[in-house]
């Protein structure tokens, strides 16, 4: 069926029709209205789910985790400031090779204190050894909940579904929400080899000595690793059993591009609507958007961009006392390997600002005018 909702509404959708069974809860704007609607849902009968409200969201993903090593199907949401409470427990819901997955709102952190969306809150959280997925609208925040969980519970890694806050979260669009008997096809119940049972104990997250220590996080990257090709595989059958697919990263005009836009995120339709006002024109501006963050699409990125003269990245993040995130990722895959291609950084929309055609054809321009960039960062739109 099609209906007209939110990308939160759009994120519970998600997670009822994964059948989750365990949602621990706890409100921050802008994500409070998914626990909402999951409450509403398991209230109602729709979703069968222990829904448990906790008192932190460093509670909740620690509820997460309980609920996972029993293997239960889990999920919650959160938002910056909850987002890094929950820092510490991160690390160990990875570690442990628990397929978590997590929905966060984006929203910038504070101080000072601000409701609106930047990156940062997700992006901080790079190493802690979750993949990481951007949406660009609430189809595609609704279909990537689904698919998390298809690629978590293969590789044994923990999901972060992202979203802009507001800009997706309170939006409103034409969503079609598949038949949860479809859902059932594409998305078995989870079955862990592994699970805390009394009737076949086993121990768990034990402490490791260093003899030991290093080869776990050798298979935590190998981990990694493995995910980009299952969730290439994971999104090809996405597409075949419901006709949307996304890959792990959009390639728009990228063939003969004298400059390419990459962006994430909501951004992303924007800049579609400035590359054909370019492409009009006759000129070779051309597009990739990021929806994988982490595992980081290292070779795709090469093969994509060591191929154009020029790359405009634009960052709705900054990592202080550096660059822009995705502009660091895409410097270090091409090293030694794009010689040929100057990359732009840009960096622009911090705390919920608003980026328009003019400040895409703004960054365009710029780069247009320089062969090489002058920096390592170019801010776009701050007032004098």
């Amino acid at each position: 069926m099609e209906r007209v909702i939110s990308g939160n509404e759009a994120v519970a959708y998600g997670a009822m029709l994964s059948r989750v069974q365990v949602i621990p809860a706890y409100p921050i704007s802008p994500q409070t209205t998914i626990v909402e609607a999951l409450s509403d849902f398991c209230a109602s009968g729709m979703l069968k789910a222990d829904f448990v409200k906790v008192e932190s969201e460093h509670s909740a993903m620690a509820c997460c985790i309980g609920a996972a090593s029993a293997g239960a199907r889990s999920f919650t949401a959160t938002s910056a400031q909850g987002l890094a409470l929950m820092h510490e427990v991160l690390h160990w819901a990875a570690g442990a090779r628990l397929p978590i997955v997590m929905a966060n709102v984006n929203r910038a952190m504070s101080a000072p204190w601000t409701m609106w969306c930047d990156q940062g809150d997700s992006l901080s959280q790079r190493d802690t050894g979750w993949l990481q997925f951007y949406c660009e609208d609430n189809q595609e925040v609704l279909d990537s909940v689904i698919m998390a969980y298809r690629i978590s519970e293969k590789v044994l890694l923990p999901s972060m579904v992202c979203l802009d806050g507001f800009i997706l979260s309170h939006t409103y669009e034409q969503v079609e929400i598949p038949e949860i008997e479809e859902v059932d096809k594409y998305l078995p119940s989870y079955i862990p080899k592994f699970k805390l049972d009394v009737e076949d104990p086993h121990s768990f997250h034990a402490a490791f000595l260093p003899d030991i220590y290093m080869e776990q996080r050798v298979k935590m990257q190998q981990a990694m690793e493995e995910a980009k090709a299952v969730a290439r595989e994971v999104d090809g059958e996405f597409g075949q059993a419901f006709g949307r697919s996304y890959g792990i990263m959009e390639e728009y005009f990228v063939e003969d591009a004298d400059i390419l836009l990459v962006t994430t995120g909501t951004i992303t339709g924007t800049a579609r609507v400035v590359v054909d006002e370019y492409r009009k024109k006759g000129e070779k501006i051309g597009l990739l958007k990021m929806k994988m963050f982490r595992p980081f699409p290292t070779e795709d990125v090469r093969r994509v961009l060591q191929k154009v003269r020029k790359v405009a990245v634009v960052d709705r993040n900054i990592s202080f006392g550096a660059t822009g995130i995705f502009a660091q990722e895409i410097r270090s895959a091409l090293h030694h390997h794009g010689e040929g291609t100057s990359v732009f950084g840009f960096i622009a929309g911090l705390g919920g600002r608003d980026v328009t055609p003019a400040t895409l054809k703004e960054i365009v321009e710029f780069a247009k005018g320089k062969e090489v960039p002058e920096g390592d960062i170019a801010w776009i739109g701050v007032k004098p």
